[in-house]
């Protein structure tokens, strides 16, 4: 299972990778909005793993676009907490909601939760009801 995990902190994008290989996943990681956009697209991850404060694009707006063009699980992962915050991210097209710091086994088995509904939903899907869009940040 491939995990993008997408956060301006290059020790939290590593942490997470020691956290989350050594249970079977594979992780790629992106340390800004805009790469964290283009390897979503390209690498099709089963799971985002987003913080929400970034400098050049905050977490709100990678959910977004992210979900111009998937329905991938993307789950927060921040250590704000106000409600007025988690609705905000939530309404943005997030799954969940992970206050930092997260206990491992809660967050690998958060990760496999979104996994099993997202395939499940999936499969569920008739062909002939999926469309194609073209991502709006690509013919930026």
């Amino acid at each position: 299972m491939k995990i993008l995990v997408i956060d301006d902190d290059p020790a939290m994008t590593e942490l997470l990778r020691l956290v989350l290989e050594p249970a079977s996943f594979t992780v790629i990681t992106a340390n800004t909005g805009p790469d964290g956009i283009s390897l979503a697209h390209s690498e099709a991850p089963d799971v985002v793993i987003l913080d929400l404060m970034m400098p050049d694009i905050d977490g709100w707006q990678v959910c977004k676009a992210i979900r111009e063009f998937s329905s991938m699980p993307i789950l927060i992962l921040s250590a704000l907490d106000s409600p007025g915050i988690v609705a905000e991210a939530l309404n943005a097209g997030a799954d969940d909601f992970l206050i930092k710091p997260i206990a491992s086994s809660i967050l690998v088995a958060q990760i496999n939760k979104h996994v099993r509904r997202n395939r499940t939903e999936n499969n569920n899907v008739h062909p002939q009801q999926t469309n194609h869009v073209e991502p709006k940040w690509l013919s930026s």
